[in-house]
């Protein structure tokens, strides 16, 4: 399934975040490896673009491709209850059943 969004088409869901969103998904959830200076730097521009007017409406922008994510993939939220081992009683001292 292709996205176009602004003229642009959208190959990964990446992709598709940062033309809906209009800034980089790294910028919000940072990168593996990152610095703590690498990590200030990059909380203080996404603080310098959620000041912005422009960008005022983001965090509800969010949640609704959140929502949306969400309604098109429940598979993401597949649970598996983990069966936990039966416990091994011991018969006798050293001896388990």
């Amino acid at each position: 399934m292709k996205y176009i969004v602004a003229g642009h088409e959208a190959v990964t869901a990446a992709e598709f975040a940062e033309l809906a969103l209009g800034t980089p998904v790294e910028l919000w959830l940072g990168v593996e490896g990152e610095t703590a200076e690498e990590r200030a730097a990059r909380l203080d521009a996404a603080r310098d673009i959620l000041s912005d007017p422009q960008f005022r409406d983001l965090p509800d922008d969010l949640i609704r491709l959140a929502a949306r994510v969400v309604e098109e993939n429940p598979e993401l939220f597949n649970v598996v209850p983990l069966v936990r081992p039966a416990r091994r009683r011991v018969l006798r001292k050293g001896v388990a059943a």
